[in-house]
């Protein structure tokens, strides 16, 4: 099995290729399988970013993989102005939904009930294959704005420290 423990710096080469899903890029825990077929452990650090298309790890017999995002089934939404589309965005925000945000559109994975939610509001949604590529959040892990360094980051943000008045 070719276990892996570390992301590096993209390469210009690598030794083999793992595509996966975004929910697949999101575990830092997957057993999964090179394009050629040879078994992969991944066992990568908890709390960081999800993979993205392009990325290279290392795995512990010094090769490199390179990950690159899968197709999958997405709803590629665009709508007839800027207001809509930022309509659009703030329902599917407001119901906790993952965005890929682009020049005009916005890509959702492929819901029904979402699609006619979209399509009530006015928006055009058509199914497509793609990489799936969102964005990663605001609180998305590794950000903070402590100067005190990485090692005395050991508390929740304030915002979600409960109970506790300023």
């Amino acid at each position: 099995m070719l276990v892996i423990q570390q992301r590096i710096a993209p390469r210009d080469t690598w030794d083999a290729e793992l595509h996966l899903t975004f929910e697949a890029r999101s575990k830092s825990r997957l057993r999964c399988f090179t394009t050629t077929g040879e078994e992969v452990g991944l066992f990568l650090e908890r709390g960081q970013p999800p993979l993205h298309d392009g990325e290279c790890l290392q795995a512990r017999d010094g090769r490199v993989v390179r990950v690159c995002a899968k197709p999958e089934q997405l709803l590629h939404v665009t709508c007839a102005n800027a207001f809509e589309l930022t309509r659009a965005a703030y329902h599917l925000g407001n119901r906790h939904v993952t965005l890929q945000l682009g020049d005009g559109w916005l890509r959702l994975p492929d819901d029904y009930v979402l699609k006619a939610m979209l399509e009530q509001l006015g928006a055009t949604v058509e199914l497509i294959e793609a990489p799936y590529q969102p964005e990663h959040g605001a609180y998305g892990g590794g950000h903070h704005h402590s100067h005190a360094g990485d090692a005395e980051f050991s508390y929740a943000p304030r915002l979600h420290q409960f109970g506790i008045r300023q």
